[in-house]
């Protein structure tokens, strides 16, 4: 502070006098004078980089900065976030290592995003032929052969490795090392190979891409059941010919309620049991409603404001205000959430802040301006397209932070839950609003109206939307529908581009096709705010017009 105010008086001081000494016309352009100004305008600058250089110093001290630099960026996890980074930094031409201690693709490719997916499609065929009478066919028995559905979403990962594989970044430039990889001071990563050789890099930046893995909550005797997780189920399961007879879910989040819904249609027997008294706790009350009636229709258990306070060898046991439940299982799957990958890569002898995640500023730093970390390791959201997005910000400010830092934009973040209904969501609901005091209006059309949605006999849900009082801007939209993460899509891009609804209202939807429902919601928000009075006048010009 002391530094600030000796270098705002000086300067302003310098331009007082060259101002008070201006006696003519001709004193006006002055190389002094001018020179003052200047100095006002750069003044700021000079005072944050100065005030910067000593920041910078006093996080530094005690660590010795290398002469050279064997690499400009080493990105440690190999996820979204971490190929992101690394194909980046590749591409404008950055010597970038890539170390990744288990697999290539991260989570995503090879225990979430792709399997769930390739599970949840098999699963909706085999819904769809048992009951196909509702599109006029026989319903059909299914001959299901569990090993044959998880061999298929082998398969599914397998066809889509290439694209995150050793063999594609080295041929993009990237050195992809697998190994781990551990920061030994703010320049140097220890890297010990899978061979088992270890040897140390600096570089200039790092990039902490470690992603994050299933919380396991402290449940008494928890530890003593050979339980599932999101990530552990596809090997545990991969020899069954048979899919779990009783299966309990913890949790009744997007992950619990996609995989509720894939293994009651595959044959089990599910029950969900959610802490909260919703499923879907982040999501409206009218969401989760429509999600828990879709999975008790398909025979699903739920049990909401049921908190898990036991386990034993095939039973768990829940409290709620009506007492303790009893549930029964042969498997059980642990979905109450994803916790940071922290410990094991030197961040806490650096003393960098790991309370639950890494903790960064708005550029993606961490205490250290030359460390940076993206994806679910950072937070806020455990999305992989949020972890990509925000693999730009943090790769581009390390290489390019010297002449121009960005901020992360976390303003229109899309998001979907792979039930039957989907629920795709972006920006604000009616929960958030309120729990902000955000004022905003609130504009509803029901998919059961929509002719695709009626001839595809998925005749079910709403488009949501909430706009500024009085205005089309968005402030966020819901679908609860069938291909409601494809719909959003227009949302999406309308909140980016700050479209109103009065544009999706004029602009020309194919028909038959879902995303009409968009157009038809923004239909419902302007017959709400027809002038009235208006439309009194032209029927009296028609019945004039008449005779």
């Amino acid at each position: 502070s002391q530094i600030g105010m000796v270098l705002g008086t000086i300067v302003f001081v310098n331009a007082g006098t060259q101002l008070a000494a201006i006696d003519s016309a001709s004193g006006i352009l002055t190389p002094a004078l001018l020179g003052s100004f200047v100095a006002l305008g750069l003044m700021p600058w000079a005072a944050r980089w100065i005030m910067g250089m000593i920041k910078r110093r006093r996080v530094y001290a005690g660590f010795t900065r290398p002469k050279r630099y064997d690499r400009n960026l080493i990105v440690i996890g190999a996820g979204a976030a971490g190929l992101v980074s690394a194909y980046i930094a590749a591409t404008v031409k950055a010597k970038v290592t890539l170390v990744e201690s288990h697999k290539m693709g991260g989570d995503c490719l090879n225990f979430g995003c792709v399997p769930s997916k390739a599970l949840i499609k098999s699963a909706k065929v085999a819904a769809d032929m048992r009951h196909a009478a509702r599109y006029g066919l026989k319903d059909a028995p299914v001959a299901l052969d569990f090993r044959e559905v998880l061999a298929r979403v082998r398969a599914v990962i397998t066809a889509i490795e290439p694209h995150d594989s050793v063999e594609r970044f080295t041929g993009l430039g990237v050195d992809c090392v697998e190994g781990h990889a551990t920061i030994i001071d703010p320049w140097t990563v220890r890297i010990q190979s899978r061979a088992g050789t270890v040897h140390e890099l600096t570089t200039r930046s790092i990039v902490i891409a470690a992603g994050a893995a299933p919380f396991v909550p402290p449940i008494p005797g928890l530890g003593d059941i050979d339980f599932l997780t999101s990530d552990t189920l596809w090997d545990k399961l991969a020899d069954r010919e048979k899919p779990p007879e009783r299966l309990a879910i913890l949790g009744g989040g997007p992950i619990g309620c996609e995989l509720a819904q894939a293994f009651a249609r595959l044959g089990s027997n599910v029950t969900v049991i959610e802490m909260a008294d919703q499923l879907l706790p982040r999501e409206d009350r009218d969401v989760a409603d429509e999600v828990r009636k879709s999975l008790e229709s398909e025979g699903i258990t739920v049990l909401t404001g049921h908190e898990c306070v036991a386990a034993r060898g095939g039973q768990l046991t829940s409290k709620s205000t009506a007492g303790e439940t009893q549930i029964s299982f042969d498997d059980l799957i642990v979905a109450v959430g994803r916790a940071a990958r922290l410990s094991g890569y030197g961040l806490e002898a650096l003393g960098i802040d790991t309370a639950r995640t890494v903790t960064t500023d708005a550029w993606l730093t961490t205490k250290f301006p030359n460390i940076y970390a993206a994806g679910d390791v950072a937070g806020p959201y455990q999305l992989t397209h949020v972890a990509s997005h925000q693999a730009w910000f943090a790769t581009v400010n390390a290489l390019f932070g010297t002449f121009k830092r960005f901020k992360a934009d976390y303003s229109v973040i899309p998001a979907t839950t792979f039930t039957d209904p989907e629920v795709a969501r972006v920006g604000l609901n009616e929960r958030e609003a309120a729990a902000q005091g955000i004022a905003c209006e609130v504009t509803r059309y029901g998919l059961d109206d929509l002719d695709r949605a009626i001839a595809d006999s998925a005749a079910r849900g709403f488009v949501k939307v909430l706009t500024v009082p009085g205005k089309d801007r968005i402030l966020g939209a819901t679908i609860v529908g069938a291909q409601a993460g494809e719909m959003l899509g227009e949302f999406v891009l309308a909140m980016k581009k700050k479209i109103g609804l009065g544009a999706i209202l004029g602009t020309i939807h194919a028909y038959p096709t879902m995303i009409e429902g968009n157009k038809y919601a923004a239909g419902e928000w302007r017959r709400a705010r027809a002038p009235e009075r208006l439309i009194g006048w032209v029927a009296r010009y028609h019945d004039w017009r008449r005779g």
